[in-house]
């Protein structure tokens, strides 16, 4: 997963066009892709839009929401979908 095409992608969603949060934002990024690929064993394909637009949306979640223990109910679909299609793929790839 491209991180820096991820990182202008949120700075964009959140409207911030300075380079101050870069460093914080660049954490949180690794900190989601490594819990959905580690945790959740999902495969993030760069090239899908939808993967990318996943983890852009859970990063400014994960920034604007700081202190809130609900995870929204449209991320929680979304990552489940991730989830079963990750092991779909599995799957159909060891026939």
């Amino acid at each position: 997963m491209n991180e820096t095409t991820i990182l202008q992608l949120v700075k964009m969603r959140l409207g911030i066009s300075t380079k101050v949060r870069d460093a914080y934002l660049s954490h949180i990024i690794k900190g989601a892709i490594d819990f959905l690929e580690k945790t959740h064993g999902v495969f993030l394909d760069e090239d899908n839009m939808e993967h990318q637009m996943f983890v852009v949306d859970y990063v400014s979640y994960r920034y604007t929401n700081q202190d809130s223990p609900t995870f929204p109910r449209h991320l929680q679909w979304r990552l489940h979908n991730l989830i079963v299609s990750s092991k779909r793929s599995d799957a159909l790839d060891v026939e």
